[in-house]
């Protein structure tokens, strides 16, 4: 990887400046974006692939940079390290077979990543059941906020009460944003957390709400609580089905039935490589 023009000969083609945290890209005009892979999120497996890389590895310090920006909480009683959208507690999970394998953050807390995804996963459920909003049909087996497609950006006043709605935004729970819509999708990637949660979630959503079943898989996402002039109780579906939803769907589900795509990248030396520069050990490691 040859130096982009106009940068000093300092430049590591992993951070800028010295930073120790990976930013989110570069651009030739101007140089590196301001934004930067911090707090935890599906960044997990970038940093491995990175600190794995055989030519131009990320700095040991890069990971642990990043994780001294998560945030560990305490939400319903569950103690995890937050993220809001479902997404950022599957994706990198959908590669990397983290059951019993752990960094320095995860050993102080006395828990796997695993373990940390089945736990966001309760409180998505547990935020539906509490539904402080008071969206329609929210409850123990109707639940997924993540980032998805919504109803669009409007407002609505719905028996009294103004609600506003998003369009393609990064939903999560509990602290929002939140305007009722949720991704049956992403209930499914979870399913190697929390089996015996989701399945009867999945089994809610197709018997209850056809409507959120497509050709391929369950649509993107759905909206009780946005208004369906040919169909009131219907309520707002996406037209579409997403690559990066469907995705996901697949490959965690063949994890779970036989942890296939877990066992090939076990095998794949650079994530094994960037695991244990990443301070990871114990199990299969």
């Amino acid at each position: 990887m040859g130096k982009p023009p106009g940068l000093s000969a300092d430049y590591t083609g992993r951070t800028d400046h010295g930073a120790a945290t990976v930013t989110h890209g570069w651009k030739p005009e101007s140089g590196f974006l301001p934004y930067r892979w911090e707090g935890y999120d599906e960044a997990v497996l970038l940093y491995l692939l990175g600190l794995g890389s055989p030519t131009h590895p990320l700095p040991a310090a890069s990971y642990a940079a990043w994780a001294s920006t998560y945030q560990w909480k305490e939400i319903y009683g569950y103690e995890f390290i937050y993220g809001g959208p479902l997404f950022i507690h599957q994706y990198s999970h959908i590669w990397v077979d983290f059951r019993g394998i752990q960094d320095a953050f995860a050993r102080d807390k006395g828990i796997d990543y695993c373990e940390n995804s089945r736990r966001a996963t309760y409180v998505q459920r547990e935020y539906a059941i509490r539904n402080p909003m008071g969206f329609a049909g929210y409850g123990e087996n109707f639940w997924g906020l993540t980032a998805s497609d919504g109803p669009g950006w409007t407002t609505r006043k719905i028996d009294g009460i103004e609600r506003s709605f998003f369009d393609y935004v990064a939903r999560g729970a509990p602290f929002g944003p939140d305007d009722g819509t949720i991704a049956p999708w992403a209930v499914v990637a979870s399913l190697p957390f929390a089996p015996e949660i989701v399945l009867p979630t999945v089994r809610h959503f197709q018997e209850t709400y056809p409507q959120a079943s497509g050709e391929y898989c369950f649509r993107c996402s759905f909206n009780l609580s946005f208004p369906n002039e040919a169909d009131t109780g219907a309520g707002w579906t996406s037209p579409y089905h997403f690559g990066i939803n469907l995705g996901p769907v697949v490959l965690m589900c063949e994890n779970y039935r036989s942890g296939l795509l877990w066992r090939l990248m076990r095998a794949c030396p650079y994530v094994v490589t960037g695991l244990r520069r990443a301070g990871f050990s114990n199990g299969w490691l």
